[in-house]
């Protein structure tokens, strides 16, 4: 009757790895805890617009999953084939395992490639090399047009394209060739930030105005031709002009997020839908499975408005508590009743040493009600002293 179950995580960002160190600690002996993954290093997205600058190196920003050992945590190097929840099998590359639990938190998979000739035409904001090799290049850039484009929606990190523009603004004005150079977002959304409501929307595109960063809202990449380093848009809501397809317009230097979708292996598995996202119930993350949670950027899930919920590492860290609480509850005979109530929070770097910071309840009905504090140093600290706990924490 007390026998050790075992509980298998995918995925070692920042749900997995919450969700692994949650489930030892509160579950102890009563669990086996086995996190897999085809990454052998967690990395630390956040820290990439600092890598992009040159304020961080990559091996700073990442430490090895294996380290997770000594709590315990049994860790797997390999990549997920197939998922059977009628069976409670996971098949890796090299083995079959069953599970009493399993908690997926592979987040979304990137695929540059659904857009015609966008990911040789400029850098990923969201892959590691691609930020790389960005901050190289920005050291011989002598102004021109700069394009940040969020290629589809939806998109995890939803402040990101936002914080790199104003990044990059403070890098042109350090270097003195801000006044030839002209940075433009173009994205599909309404405002910034919709999820966070009009009035956060409303104030970041003050924010951008102010530091004549363009924001074109409503437009939807279609391809990008590398040659003469054009975007092309489709005519989506009657904002884009310019003939039949829509607005085509002109770069130096592309920085782009690209489209989103989620793991084909969810797909398969039946958990997840036509795009590869799992619905779930989203206070307590169980997917139509009773022993199969998700959580993070991999699952479906809207706010009370009926916009899909945001995908962040927030969310995935909150999710992953609450789902490694109430595995350890049931595993304790305890009524495991413990539920996510949409409670979450975001630093928002705004250039020269300031950040915003924005926090509230994304389920709150009618609409969320979220705050956004006033742009300064101490937010900026925070999250400088943010990461550091972080990767101390965790490991």
């Amino acid at each position: 009757m007390n026998a050790q179950k075992t509980i298998i995580i995918l995925g070692g960002g920042t749900g997995g790895l919450v969700a692994a160190n949650e489930l030892k600690k509160k579950a102890g002996e009563k669990a086996r805890v086995i996190l897999i993954d085809k990454n052998p290093n967690h990395i630390y997205a956040p820290s990439f617009l600092w890598l992009m600058l040159g304020k961080r190196q990559a091996e700073k920003i990442q430490k090895p999953l294996s380290l997770l050992k000594r709590k315990g945590i049994e860790f797997i190097n390999e990549e997920i084939i197939k998922i059977n929840p009628e069976s409670k099998l996971v098949k890796t590359q090299n083995q079959n395992l069953q599970y009493d639990y399993l908690i997926v938190s592979l987040g979304a998979e990137l695929v540059p490639e659904k857009i015609p000739g966008l990911a040789e035409s400029g850098y990923n904001l969201y892959a590691l090399k691609g930020v790389e090799k960005l901050r190289d290049d920005l050291e011989n850039f002598a102004g021109g047009k700069v394009a940040i484009v969020v290629s589809s929606l939806p998109f995890k990190c939803p402040a990101a394209p936002y914080e790199a523009a104003f990044l990059l603004n403070e890098r042109f004005q350090e270097r003195g060739i801000s006044g030839k150079t002209e940075i433009n977002i173009y994205t599909p959304e309404t405002l910034p930030l919709p999820s966070a409501g009009p009035d956060i929307g409303k104030a970041v595109a003050e924010m951008l105005a102010e530091r004549k960063i363009g924001f074109n809202p409503e437009t939807k990449l279609v391809s990008v031709n590398p040659q003469k380093r054009e975007l092309q848009f489709s005519a989506q809501g009657g904002s884009a002009s310019g003939g039949e397809n829509g607005k085509t317009t002109s770069f130096d230097l592309l920085v782009f997020i690209p489209p989103h979708q989620g793991p084909k292996v969810m797909k398969d598995s039946g958990l997840g839908n036509e795009a590869g996202w799992i619905p779930v119930d989203k206070e307590t993350l169980k997917t139509k499975y009773d022993t199969v949670f998700a959580i993070g950027d991999v699952i479906a899930a809207t706010v009370a408005s009926g916009k899909p919920r945001p995908k962040a590492g927030v969310f995935a860290h909150y999710e992953a508590e609450v789902v490694a609480e109430n595995i350890a509850r049931e595993l304790k005979r305890l009524p495991a009743d413990k539920k996510y109530d949409g409670h979450a929070s975001c630093f928002l770097e705004t250039g020269f040493g300031k950040a915003g910071f924005a926090h509230g309840n994304f389920y709150h009905a009618p609409a969320p009600a979220i705050k956004m504090k006033r742009s300064g140093r101490i937010w900026h600290w925070g999250k400088i002293l943010f990461e550091k706990y972080w990767l101390w924490k965790w490991f």
